[in-house]
């Protein structure tokens, strides 16, 4: 006899303040644009919006790079179109360390066939990019330099403005800005930067799926002249260029409605205007690293602290999952547990996005006195 399907619906949810590393709540703006009817993925309408897109991430990034368009995935995919397309077996890659995002670089980059050279510094500092540099010395011939801008496993920024030197030579320079994004100031073209990769799902105040990425000239050339296709087709950027280029050859079925979410909420973003959301996130990062330490926290990040992602030591005494579980539960709070020595020791609370708010703040810090 054949299994009848469930006519259970899941249970619904309440909403979240959702305070974690990631994702953030979307801006107001950005769940209407859900409601746009889907159109096709080449049709002349959509690739209006397409091309606004593009634009628009132009001003965000701070570059003028022709090539800078969303890939079709969360921000590792971003990562890993970056290193697929930049990287061939035999490769030097130069990368730094010092947090979960950087050993995910090493990762993909092995996985490429690259010989890694690491630059480690402890979790919770900051990396000097002098380090970076004096290894490209050591390495000259390396593809490419690559460092995480603002580490989610951690809360601390990495300086990238000093690597500009590297377009004085032939290496790339690839800079992960999944967590700084719109958060704190992003200059592509000023800093020298050749590849760069974002996530929509944190100061952009978008839902997960989308991975804003530009390439500069250097970084182009390099995919086009390279002997051989990039490991992967989906992420191969010498053909998705024909797409969100002027050729619009059919490459994959765009993630319309996503799409059209992204558009919205850069929108908002260019609104608001840079500066003014950067002051945003870097006053209400503030004022909870300010205010955590009177309730028994203790920051885990030494220097360099991010405003969006705020890293710290719990309470002594202080059961990490029972507390993340009840403010889960009794006032629809999300923080995120520890990674690496932080696990089960320490939270990351972020303030991203829409979720960058005073009121974010108030709730958290009652709720806590509430619970602690």
């Amino acid at each position: 006899m054949a299994a009848r399907a469930s006519r259970t619906l899941p249970r619904m949810h309440a909403d979240r303040l959702l305070l974690g590393p990631g994702p953030s709540n979307p801006y107001p703006e950005v769940m209407e644009a859900f409601q746009r009817p889907v159109l096709g993925h080449l049709d002349p309408d959509f690739l209006v919006v397409l091309d606004e897109i593009g634009d628009r991430l132009r001003a965000v990034f701070k570059t003028e790079n022709a090539l800078t368009l969303p890939i079709s995935g969360t921000g590792s995919a971003g990562m890993e179109a970056c290193f697929v397309n930049l990287l061939e077996p035999g490769d030097t890659a130069i990368i730094g360390v010092n947090g979960v995002f950087g050993e995910r670089m090493c990762d993909v980059a092995q996985r490429c066939g690259a010989d890694v050279v690491r630059v480690d510094q402890p979790w919770g500092r900051a990396i000097d990019p002098q380090q970076l540099l004096d290894a490209h010395a050591q390495h000259p011939g390396a593809r490419l330099v690559a460092v995480v801008h603002a580490e989610t496993s951690t809360g601390v920024e990495n300086e990238i403005a000093p690597l500009a030197v590297l377009q004085q030579t032939d290496t790339l320079l690839l800079v992960d800005t999944v967590t700084s994004l719109g958060g704190i100031p992003v200059e592509i073209d000023a800093w020298g930067v050749d590849a760069v990769y974002s996530g929509t799902q944190k100061c952009l105040g978008v839902p997960p799926g989308l991975a804003p990425l530009s390439f500069s000239a250097r970084a182009v050339e390099r995919v086009r002249s390279r002997p051989t296709p990039a490991q992967s087709w989906y992420l191969d950027l010498a053909l998705l260029a024909d797409y969100v280029g002027t050729a619009r050859r059919y490459h994959h079925t765009a993630p319309i409605s996503m799409l059209y979410a992204l558009h919205a909420g850069l929108g908002v973003l260019l609104d608001e205007g840079l500066d003014a959301a950067h002051a945003r996130h870097r006053h209400v990062g503030g004022l909870l690293q300010d205010a955590l330490p009177a309730l028994g926290f203790r920051p885990f990040a030494e220097e360099r602290r991010l405003p969006e992602l705020t890293s710290v030591w719990l309470p002594d005494g202080v059961d990490d999952a029972k507390v993340r579980g009840e403010l889960r539960t009794r006032f629809s709070i999300e923080v995120g547990g520890g990674l690496g020595a932080l696990a089960g020791k320490g939270w990351r609370i972020g303030l991203m996005g829409h979720s960058a708010r005073e009121q974010s703040v108030v709730a958290l810090l009652g709720a806590l006195e509430a619970l602690l």
